[in-house]
């Protein structure tokens, strides 16, 4: 009986809401209601602290899209015997549809985003077996050394811990390959890693073929390990010491569990922040995800694998022959099958790990095509709205994480829209300036507040359009060739570790500065229509304000492919430990504020004594107070190059001297230590900001960007068309190698 008055309910409701959303009024007095629904959510937002109060910022803004919706449907379209206003009308209204319904499915999936407790704390004795793959394809040694350390420096039983190192660059068919200079880097790299797996703890694994990929490379690990749990790291992304103290736990309480996930962090801007300068002021695009979406994907038992930084249950894998390689995105597939399999997933919001992010814009667009040609490729052959064994919540959150990827298609449909009326007076939008203030623009105010309710303190207002912009240009033929041929893409490995000496215009920019010309001569020109030509002047106004956003976000986007130059050769992470510097035999207690995998920051303690003067370059060793506070025994050399001073601090910038596996585990447990700084990190730029500033400073920053990149636009172009240079490419770090008589790095060059 409680059902059927359940799902009386539930209709009922249904019912009500369609009658609100139908219900013929004027304009005049849809304009009061969009208003009054409008007032409704902020008061909502503002006062109402109870757990009701999620749910009803949702209804409400439902009401008023719905109400958007059914004008937009029945009264807006062109006359379909006008086909060259109906035609373009239609695609313009599909890609509002798809916007629509993909807002739906995202307020679906973050309805009650879950915050797990902590995983409980196994006794070594009960601890199960692990084995820590990191695949590695081309990243220089450099990179690999450092996350190398910080695996085998993992807080964890060692004879119940193995730390794989799986090469895929130094493979049989590498080895042998037909040319020559290939062929001999690719022996030489097989040396230099075998030789570092010896002397750092690991085991170095590779195979015949490059087979499969990343898949292909993991599931070549699979079949040469036995640890019940499988833990899998990127090649760029160092854990955290208690990475598996925090996430093994939690498969002793489930036996059905067969995935701990936790979020990314990098420890370097993406190039969008890093040539917008916003990186530590705005939170990273990737914390919505992570932070918001991953967290209401897990309420519904649907959290996937991002490909690193996550734990696996290897009888589970054992299930679907190891890690699924059909598609290029073989993280997401392999959840995906093993959700269909009746096996649950759980995601750890705690950042324990730390990798690196694309530099440059090109590198950028190569790793998002990837994500959208693989997601897309799932999307075709393996679709979760058909997929057996998934519950209706799980087909729901994987079609969201799917469909997400053809923002490209609406994106740019709403770029050319206002153009066409602007120049060829197509009117594929029916409506005056009046009907547009009542229903659109309560629709849209509705949409960004209850965007920014949902993701406020993780995304700040059009960023996350400004994303999409700059990646539809490329993105949009990217899934068209999938379409076309799904099974073509091929697995790419984004690279890492590269360097700019100058600012400079991205190989990609092309396309950004062309629209933004053709978006600013359409402003101009509909200026001089609305003033001096028998025109629709409400629409005029209307479109031409639409106009104005994109131009804006064009605006945004020059800055985002004009790159800033990037001399840092290993990016810092900030620390607080403890230690000693030694220097002429004599120690000075420090605190150590930052570090890389090259040197670090130290101040002297305000009651310490001060070393003399050093002139030059010093030698010395810092000694490094263990995270558990015993007593500090070991030291990295280091040479002292410059002398700091803050707050009336003073203290010295430090190069490390590494040359033994010791050294790099010492810098490791250095930077990867402690979590908290990763965390602490994030919740610093977690500072929301509200619709009217967020707007504001999206302008400022959107117009500081034209004459930036206008500047060196013009700087590079002009002596390109004259056949000089104009700028040197971006060069790949050159981290620590190998050298011979077992040394695992030389001192760093400054």
């Amino acid at each position: 009986m409680s059902q059927v008055i359940k799902i009386s309910l539930w209709a009922l409701s249904a019912l009500l809401l369609a009658g609100l959303v139908a219900l013929p009024i004027g304009t005049s007095s849809q304009l009061v209601v969009g208003l009054s629904l409008l007032g409704a959510l902020i008061l909502i937002w503002a006062f109402v602290r109870a757990p009701i109060q999620r749910p009803l910022m949702m209804c409400v803004g439902t009401i008023l899209v719905l109400r958007y919706l059914y004008w937009r449907v029945f009264y807006t379209l062109p006359n379909v015997h006008d086909l060259p206003d109906f035609i373009p009308g239609v695609i313009l209204l599909a890609a509002e549809l798809f916007c629509i319904g993909m807002l739906f499915i995202s307020l679906f999936v973050v309805m009650r985003p879950l915050d797990r407790p902590r995983a409980p704390q196994l006794s070594d004795e009960d601890l199960p077996t692990v084995d820590v793959f990191i695949p590695t394809y081309n990243e220089e040694i450099g990179i690999l050394m450092a996350t190398l350390a910080a695996a085998i420096g993992l807080d964890y039983p060692t004879h119940k811990r193995t730390v794989y190192l799986l090469d895929d660059g130094g493979t049989d068919q590498k080895c042998m390959s037909d040319n020559p200079e290939a062929a001999a880097a690719a022996r030489e790299r097989r040396k230099k890693l075998m030789a570092l797996c010896d002397e750092m703890g690991a085991v170095y694994l590779t195979r015949s073929r490059n087979i499969s990929a990343k898949a292909g490379n993991l599931n070549n690990g699979l079949q040469h390990s036995t640890g019940e749990l499988v833990v899998v790291f990127d090649a760029d992304h160092a854990p955290t010491r208690e990475f598996l103290r925090e996430t093994v736990g939690h498969f002793s309480v489930d036996p059905k569990l067969f995935l701990v996930q936790t979020p990314h962090f990098f420890l370097n801007p993406d190039p969008i922040e890093k040539n917008l300068s916003t990186w530590r002021r705005m939170p990273s695009e990737n914390e919505m995800f992570y932070s918001v979406i991953q967290r209401g994907l897990d309420y519904w038992n649907a959290a996937f694998f991002c490909g690193s930084a996550a734990v696996l249950r290897r009888s589970a894998l054992a299930e679907t022959n190891g890690f699924s390689g059909i598609s290029i995105t073989e993280d997401c597939e392999t959840a995906l099958e093993l959700h269909s399999r009746g096996w649950n997933s759980l995601y750890v919001d705690k950042p324990m790990i730390a990798g690196l992010q694309p530099e440059t814009f090109s590198s950028f667009i190569g790793q998002r095509s990837r994500w959208c040609q693989g997601m897309i490729q799932i999307l075709l052959m393996k679709n979760p709205v058909f997929k057996r064994g998934l519950s209706p919540a799980q087909r729901i959150c994987y079609l969201s994480s799917a469909l997400f990827w053809a923002f490209p298609f609406p994106r740019l449909t709403f770029l050319v829209a206002p153009l066409l009326f602007i120049f060829f007076e197509l009117r594929i939008f029916v409506a005056n300036g009046q009907e547009f203030l009542a229903y659109a623009v309560t629709y849209l105010l509705a949409n960004m507040i209850l965007q920014n309710y949902l993701f406020g303190k993780v995304r700040w207002p059009w960023v996350s359009e400004l994303y999409e912009y700059i990646q539809s240009f490329y993105l949009g033929p990217a899934i068209v060739s999938v379409l076309l041929r799904p099974k073509k893409p091929t697995f790419n490995v984004t690279e890492k570790g590269l360097t700019t000496d100058r600012d400079s215009l991205s190989s990609l920019a092309g396309p950004y500065f062309a629209f933004f010309g053709i978006l600013l001569v359409a402003m101009i020109y509909g200026g001089w229509k609305y003033f001096d030509q028998a025109v629709d002047k409400d629409l005029l106004i209307v479109v031409l304000i639409w106009n104005t956003a994109n131009l804006v976000l064009a605006a945004g986007a020059l800055g985002c492919v004009t790159e800033r130059s990037e001399k840092r050769k290993t990016q810092r992470l900030e620390v607080n430990r403890s230690g000693y510097l030694e220097y002429c035999g004599k120690y000075y207690p420090v605190s150590i504020f930052d570090a890389s995998s090259e040197g670090a920051g130290v101040f002297f303690l305000p009651s310490a004594s001060l070393p003399p003067r050093i002139e030059g370059h010093a030698l010395g060793n810092l000694y490094i107070t263990p995270v558990d506070g015993s007593e500090t025994t070991t030291s990295v050399p280091i040479i002292v190059r410059r002398g700091l001073s803050s707050g009336g601090r003073t203290g010295y910038g430090v190069q490390f001297c590494a040359v033994s596996s010791l050294h790099h585990k010492l810098i490791a447990e250095l930077m990867f230590g402690r979590a908290d700084p990763l965390a602490d990190f994030w919740n610093v730029r977690r500072v929301g900001k509200g619709i009217i500033r967020g707007t504001a400073h999206f302008l400022s920053m959107s117009a500081r960007q034209i004459f930036r990149a206008i500047k060196i636009a013009w700087r590079d172009w002009v002596p390109r068309s004259s056949g000089t240079p104009e700028t040197n490419p971006p060069v790949p770090l050159q981290g620590a190698s190998s050298p011979p008589a077992g040394v695992l790095a030389p001192v760093m060059e400054k």
